[in-house]
């Protein structure tokens, strides 16, 4: 955009010397009308001069009439600048505003899941607890169980020597 201004206002500079070049051949002209006068017919330099400047004229109005449509669209291209800079920032501040709501998520997320790592840390650590316990509670039924059936055979050997002995006597 700004080089669309840059060139505008080169244009406008180059016109404007065009203008003052386009002066000063009219003054050279004039002069130059002033001294032909003396050797020359008058009327066919006046109309020759006066060609000229309508020309000019014509080629200036033509100048104007360009810039004017150039300074037209220059507001135009200001205006959907300005619109596309609106829906840049909105865009950008939509951005902004996404980018903090997941952040917010995957901190709040992170937190859940470094509850959650805790809690099965506690749970792991409690089944390892129990593991154990439950192991050791086996080691002593088992020791019971195999002193139960000691005791079992003990009272089978006892019971069939007193069932002996009753017979005995």
């Amino acid at each position: 955009m700004e080089a669309d201004f840059s060139e505008m206002r080169n244009e406008l500079q180059s016109r404007d010397a065009c203008w003052r070049r386009i002066q000063l051949e009219c003054q050279q002209l004039h002069t130059e009308l002033l001294k032909v006068r003396e050797y020359k017919d008058m009327q066919e330099i006046q109309i020759q001069y006066q060609s000229s400047c309508v020309q000019l004229a014509k080629q200036l109005e033509n100048k104007n009439a360009e810039l004017l449509l150039l300074a037209q669209n220059q507001e135009h291209q200001r205006e959907e600048l300005h619109k596309i800079r609106s829906r840049l920032y909105r865009e950008e501040q939509s951005h902004r505003s996404e980018q903090e709501r997941m952040k917010t998520e995957i901190s709040a997320l992170t937190e859940e899941l470094h509850q959650k790592e805790i809690t099965i840390a506690t749970i792991m650590a409690k089944a390892s607890l129990l593991e154990r316990q439950l192991k050791m509670e086996l080691e002593i039924k088992d020791k019971l169980l195999a002193k139960q059936q000691l005791l079992d055979s003990q009272y089978r050997v006892i019971k069939s020597e007193n069932t002996h002995l009753k017979k005995m006597v």
